[in-house]
């Protein structure tokens, strides 16, 4: 059975006729619709809401960032402060203050009267800054051109020289140095045309100064007022302000002093005022005073580079000795240099040749073989010699200088006419044998100096040459005793005869008297040793036998004679040898001796080597060098003429 439900069914729609559309699409409306609202002004539209997020979140990460940045540079702090603060502070320190050094001015050279021989005196480093000679800086192309035509006469070099120095390849140097150590007058000449370019370029467009980029730093100049007196001695000053030769070598650290140092802070390059400063004072160099006369000196120096020029020689030397003291009064050179210009100088000149030159002395050696066979009472002066005109001796003919008729000669006359056989036969008495008699002269040759240093300490001095007697060959057995195959230095000859004049005490040379501080204290040299070579008794028959040789008709140093004093002289003349072969080439003449002969004051010795021009015996070019310069010192010693006559020992004998 089927359940009817009392809900009305519901009603169902039936469609219209359709609403006709308005044109533009709209539909018209139906009967009984609403009218259409009339459509009113359009809406503005509304403004659109932007969100923003939370900050929150940025700040959270700029703050974290902070304390990242903060952390790192408290620890960093930490490090600098706690941690290496010392390694910091001494790094700051040393960055902040700086140390410069100061010099000490170098002692002073002096003679023995105190007149100037070496001095130091204010210099200056001529620079410039080659980026000052630019266009850019001179608006010029020639800077570097305008700049050394004017440097060029004053500091006496080459312009294109100069111009290559201003203008240099690398064009970011700042510094060069175009002259050491100008005088004062040549910086100042430069700073006054300096100053008048730039008063002038004020006024005047077209002038530029092209010596704006040019400086003086200070320096100092080793000056020797003399030139080249006594240059072997004194020596020189290298660029590096140290002694390069003699004096200025040997006796450097005395001369030099102590440099000091100051120590200041800087700022940019400049010293601040209010931080302070600590210095350490430079010691000044002590004055050295020689014994050299200085009067004697250029006596001594004039008269052998005379000679030596006369007789177109290599070269010579002159030692003026005191007798008593041993001090040297002079010793000169042929030829010489001139310490303050040493690019000019000759290098085979440099040094001091009277100390380095060994060279055989010749006849004037044979002084100590007559002292030799005094002292050993082998003969004495009047004791008869016949000597012929050659002696056979080993395997050789020996001969004097001339040839000759048998001589009937005292041992007086066997030095006065200087003859080679005589003294060969004297010596020969010195021992039953020939090698005793070798040994005992041997030992009066070392007595006398020969075979060792002066003492003087020079550099570059030779001891000569002296072989034990054991290892004399057959030769020079019988030439050593007259001054062959045996060599020495010209102030071991001087101090032979010094020794002789000297009663026959050796004293050690010396050629400084002392030194002086900067407070102006004297410290005198210690006092030099003394030996007794020979007796008085023989060294005054010595004497009087030398004088033969000078005053007697016979002797060979006539010409050494000086009116109103007695002189002791010996000539000598011995084949040379050859520095550069090694043989025997040209001969070497000498002259020594001293006067007055009765009180000795003044020795002399002088030697020219390979003299080519005119004689070449000792008695015809030494000879007359020994008169000039010994009458020179004994006038500037004020030694007044001897009274005595001389002795006049006979020199020949009749049969």
């Amino acid at each position: 059975m089927t359940e009817v439900s009392d809900r009305e069914p519901p009603r169902r729609r039936v469609p219209g006729p359709a609403r006709p559309v308005r044109p533009g699409g709209r539909r018209q409306p139906g009967p009984g619709a609403r009218p259409a609202r009339r459509p009113g002004p359009p809406r503005p539209a509304a403004p659109r809401t932007i969100r923003l997020g939370s900050p929150r979140p940025r700040l959270r990460m700029i703050g974290l960032a902070l304390t990242l940045v903060l952390a790192a540079f408290v620890v960093r702090l930490l490090q600098v402060q706690a941690v290496d603060a010392g390694t910091y502070s001494a790094k700051a320190e040393q960055n902040r203050y700086v140390v410069h050094t100061l010099p000490a001015e170098r002692g002073g050279i002096t003679d023995r009267n105190g007149v100037a021989l070496a001095t130091t005196v204010d210099s200056y480093d001529i620079t410039a800054d080659p980026t000052m000679f630019t266009r850019e800086e001179l608006k010029v192309d020639d800077g570097p051109e305008q700049a050394a035509a004017l440097l060029a006469p004053i500091l006496g070099q080459e312009q294109e020289d100069l111009v290559e120095r201003l203008r240099p390849g690398n064009k970011e140097l700042r510094y060069v140095r175009l002259a050491r150590r100008q005088t004062p007058q040549v910086w100042n000449q430069i700073k006054d045309l300096k100053s008048a370019l730039t008063t002038k370029a004020e006024t005047d467009e077209s002038v530029v100064n092209a010596l704006a980029g040019v400086f003086a730093d200070p320096s100092s100049k080793r000056v020797y007022p003399g030139g080249d007196l006594a240059a072997g001695v004194l020596g020189w000053v290298g660029a590096d302000g140290k002694g390069g030769g003699g004096l200025e070598r040997q006796l450097d650290k005395t001369l030099a002093g102590e440099d000091g140092k100051i120590r200041y802070a800087q700022s940019g390059g400049r010293q601040v005022p209010t931080a302070g400063s600590t210095e350490t004072p430079a010691v000044p160099g002590s004055d050295v005073e020689l014994t050299i006369d200085r009067d004697i000196q250029w006596a001594a120096q004039d008269a052998i580079s005379e000679q030596v020029e006369k007789s177109k020689a290599d070269g010579g030397y002159v030692i003026v000795q005191d007798t008593a003291t041993g001090e040297i009064l002079a010793m000169a050179n042929s030829p010489g240099f001139d310490p303050g210009d040493l690019a000019h100088a000759d290098p085979n000149a440099l040094g001091n040749a009277a100390l380095q030159d060994a060279f055989e002395p010749g006849s004037t050696a044979k002084v100590m073989s007559m002292a030799a066979v005094l002292e050993e009472e082998a003969a004495t002066p009047g004791t008869h010699i016949t000597v012929p005109n050659r002696l056979k001796r080993g395997d050789r003919l020996f001969k004097d200088d001339i040839d000759h008729p048998t001589w009937y000669l005292t041992l007086n006359g066997v030095l006065a006419k200087s003859s080679n056989i005589g003294t060969i036969m004297a010596t020969g008495e010195l021992g039953k044998t020939q090698a005793e008699a070798n040994k005992v002269l041997y030992s009066y040759l070392r007595r006398f100096g020969l075979g060792g240093y002066t003492g003087l300490g020079f550099p570059g001095e030779t001891k000569g040459i002296l072989a034990p007697p054991g290892q004399w060959s057959t030769s020079q057995q019988y030439t050593i005793p007259f001054g062959q195959g045996v060599s020495l230095n010209a102030l071991q000859a001087a101090s032979v005869y010094s020794t002789i004049a000297n009663g026959g005490v050796r004293v050690e040379p010396t050629l400084v008297r002392g030194t002086k501080d900067a407070d102006g204290r004297f410290a005198p040299s210690p006092e030099p040793d003394k030996r007794r070579v020979i007796s008085e008794k023989t060294a005054k028959t010595l004497s009087q036998m030398l004088e033969s040789v000078v005053d007697d008709e016979e002797g060979t140093g006539t010409k050494a004679r000086i009116p109103g004093y007695r002189v002791a002289g010996k000539t000598g003349t011995a084949n040379r040898v050859d520095p550069d072969t090694g043989k025997y080439r040209g001969y070497t003449s000498s002259f020594a001796g001293f006067a007055p002969s009765d009180k000795p004051r003044v020795t002399v010795y002088c030697a020219i080597q390979n003299a080519t021009e005119g004689g070449y015996f000792g008695g015809q070019i030494c000879g007359p060098i020994y008169k000039q310069v010994m009458e020179f010192a004994l006038k500037t010693l004020q030694v007044p003429p001897t009274g005595a006559a001389p002795a006049r020992l006979p020199v020949t004998f009749k049969p």
